[in-house]
């Protein structure tokens, strides 16, 4: 049987006051006798007593009951539930992210998703890591691209329909190229979408980049991450670019994104919560909402490194809404 972790008595300790106080012995006495408290003892004499007068089974009385309340008066309905348990299905997102959507409190989420078996996640084996974070915002950036496809309708990944998975049907309009870069201590992101990845679009997006992060009120940078990518590694314009604002490059080992990994994280968090978060009728209806999407996540967003604060509030800049 299990009992409470900090129960003074065991259910030997709790027979044995019983019958002690049954013998003759005052509560107060019997209390002072098994060390606990006359309310206590008196619980434990009042619940035999309830048994025997009830009939119920002696070896029942001395058991732990269970903390959980007869009630719940401030439990969320059906109809309440049921937009947090929509979201969950719609965009498969945690606690966290689902209070910034739902506008419920984090643990009321998680109560809502546990209740209806829907808080845990299949999830692999997770690498071996270590979290690091410069000091001052803006010091580092991380920047990173993303590719996703163009098109006129929405592809078997929205609607299921696999029919035409031949190679003329996968990027029949080709591709399109996010540019993305992360500061290191807020998380605020800047991005631009491009037709082409080349060395030359780089470096201009990381030059106004600096240039946004200087109007929000940060000082020049003093690193950028960089995978090994030719557009960062082998230009001569990024290069120029990294020597107008100061900062000195750091590239990554071979294999391991994860060095990167906040910019990595940002890209996924871009294709799951506006990329393919909705069924666009074509990719210039997705470009458009890119621009609103990034104002919501560095202004309104809550993100879980930085205690549910959106990453503008690590700026703290005047004028911006937090």
């Amino acid at each position: 049987m299990k009992t409470h972790p900090r129960a003074t008595l065991g259910p030997a300790g709790r027979q044995a006051l019983v019958a002690a106080i049954e013998d003759g012995m005052s509560l107060k006495a019997a209390a002072a006798a098994f060390n606990v408290s006359p309310a206590t003892a008196h619980r434990w004499w009042h619940r035999s007593r309830s048994a025997a007068v009830s009939g119920g089974a002696a070896c029942e009385w001395w058991r732990d009951r269970s903390s959980r309340p007869r009630r719940s008066p401030r439990r969320l309905t059906a109809a309440e539930e049921e937009p947090i348990l929509r979201a969950r299905r719609e965009t498969n997102l945690g606690p966290g992210r689902l209070a910034g959507i739902v506008r419920r409190a984090r643990s009321t989420i998680w109560k809502v998703l546990h209740r209806h078996g829907l808080s845990r996640r299949p999830r692999g084996q997770r690498q071996s890591y270590r979290r690091y974070q410069w000091s001052r915002p803006g010091a580092l950036l991380h920047v990173d691209m993303a590719e996703l496809p163009r098109f006129r309708k929405p592809g078997h990944a929205v609607t299921g329909d696999r029919s035409k998975t031949g190679f003329g049907f996968r990027h029949p309009l080709g591709l399109v190229y996010l540019h993305c870069v992360v500061d290191d201590r807020s998380r605020y992101a800047y991005v631009e979408q491009h037709q082409a990845k080349d060395a030359a679009t780089a470096a201009a997006v990381l030059a106004r980049a600096i240039e946004h992060f200087g109007e929000l009120g940060l000082g020049p940078p003093e690193a950028v991450m960089t995978d090994n990518a030719y557009a960062y590694t082998k230009s001569r314009a990024f290069r120029a670019a990294l020597a107008a604002a100061g900062a000195r490059h750091i590239t990554t080992p071979p294999y391991t994104p994860r060095w990167n990994g906040k910019v990595e994280r940002f890209i996924r968090t871009l294709k799951t919560e506006w990329a393919m978060a909705h069924a666009w009728p074509n990719s210039s209806e997705r470009s458009r909402a890119l621009r609103s999407f990034v104002r919501y996540y560095n202004r309104r967003r809550p993100h879980s490194s930085l205690d549910e604060r959106p990453p503008i509030s690590v700026l703290n800049v005047r004028g911006q809404d937090t």
